[in-house]
């Protein structure tokens, strides 16, 4: 069998529109989404006998048989359906052509061996002598009549985090609605969104009727890429010998003040599931209305514009605090929120919010 380095492959793929030839009887969308990937060959063919094979992946002299599946859109919840389909039939080769696909999306099916190719331009295709990959530069584009999903994030967030802190109970609307502080109709839509998703399966009928996580994992990875933040930073420096110390301090002193507050990041990880002993700086999401002022006097913390230790976070309201879990006498942000929030630590906090997942969450 023939075999590439990934620099010989990019070269023939930017070089040759026929390095991989694909042929199937694809429908007219997926037809159009393959036929704008460069390097890539489509050959329009009646669908064969054999149901579990729906396409021929050919290159280099080598022929791989797939089985192919269309979505107009995958986020998390679509990849992981595809993952557990995929692992009742271990042998099998599949391939997700998809109008739109999630960049978590696509990394949970790199991580798993399924090829993806979408309406965006991207493409990941591994096998034996063979690795195509396209990094798509495509925006997503809203088709008049689209009604939008209820996003995981802000309040329909929280709920999500009900549903991940209680992922065996059966809920009804008014008590997942009670337990979020939310509106039943908001508690409604999500359940509604989630059930379409796969994540969430419906029991009973009428006043008896329930919803149950059937997909805990699935739903922490998708309110973790939808629950995006922006939230207001301010830089502070707090005297302190040690990163322990840092912590220590910033929070008895927050709490002494009667400013509500949850540690997150490496500060928090370092207590609860450690990965690197250092902690530059402490991370604090605090109430969304205290001004910096009040943040500096009650953390003892001085302003500063570089070289700071300690950066409060603050979003729009005080979503962040939900479910806040003390330890050690402090105020933690809740284990899924501290998850989220360290998978966009740039220094290295994909690695520890894995640790953390593995050692503390456990799905």
């Amino acid at each position: 069998m023939t075999s590439f380095t990934e620099a010989d492959i990019f070269t023939v793929v930017v070089n040759k529109r026929e390095l991989v030839n694909l042929e199937g009887p694809f429908e007219a969308e997926a037809l159009r989404i393959l036929r704008e990937i460069p390097g890539l060959a489509v050959l329009a063919q009646p669908g064969g006998t054999d149901r579990e094979v729906d396409a021929i992946l050919r290159f280099a002299g080598n022929r791989a048989p797939v089985a192919v599946e269309f979505k107009r859109r995958a986020n998390p919840a679509t990849a992981w359906q595809l993952v557990h389909y995929v692992h009742e039939r271990p042998d099998m080769r599949v391939l997700l052509i998809a109008g739109e696909t999630t960049a978590e999306a696509r990394k949970i099916l790199e991580d798993h061996g399924i090829a993806v190719i979408d309406g965006l331009g991207n493409a990941h295709i591994e096998l034996p002598g063979l690795l195509f990959h396209l990094e798509g530069q495509r925006r997503p584009e809203q088709k008049a009549g689209d009604t939008p999903p209820t996003r995981l994030k802000g309040k329909a967030g929280v709920v999500a985090q009900v549903l991940l802190l209680q992922p065996d109970r059966a809920w009804q609307v008014k008590d997942l609605a009670k337990e979020a502080q939310v509106s039943t109709g908001l508690a409604h839509r999500v359940l509604a969104r989630l059930e379409e998703e796969g994540i969430v399966a419906a029991e009973g009928t009428g006043p008896k009727r329930v919803r149950r996580v059937t997909n805990p994992t699935a739903l922490l990875d998708l309110w973790a890429e939808e629950n995006v933040e922006r939230p207001r930073r301010t830089l502070a420096h707090l005297l302190a010998q040690t990163p322990q110390q840092l912590i220590k301090e910033l929070g008895t002193n927050l709490g002494r003040a009667g400013i509500d507050y949850a540690l997150t990041g490496a500060a928090a990880a370092s207590l609860v599931a450690p990965f690197i002993t250092a902690v530059p700086v402490a991370e604090v999401w605090v109430t969304a209305t205290a001004a910096p002022e009040e943040l500096y006097d009650g953390a003892q913390a001085d302003p500063v514009t570089d070289g700071q230790n300690v950066v409060f976070l603050q979003a729009k309201d005080d979503t962040p605090l939900a479910f806040r879990e003390k330890k050690k006498g402090l105020w933690l942000a809740n284990r899924f929120r501290l998850y989220a929030d360290l998978r966009r630590d740039p220094r290295r906090g994909r690695e520890q919010a894995e640790n953390l997942r593995r050692e503390v969450i456990g799905f």
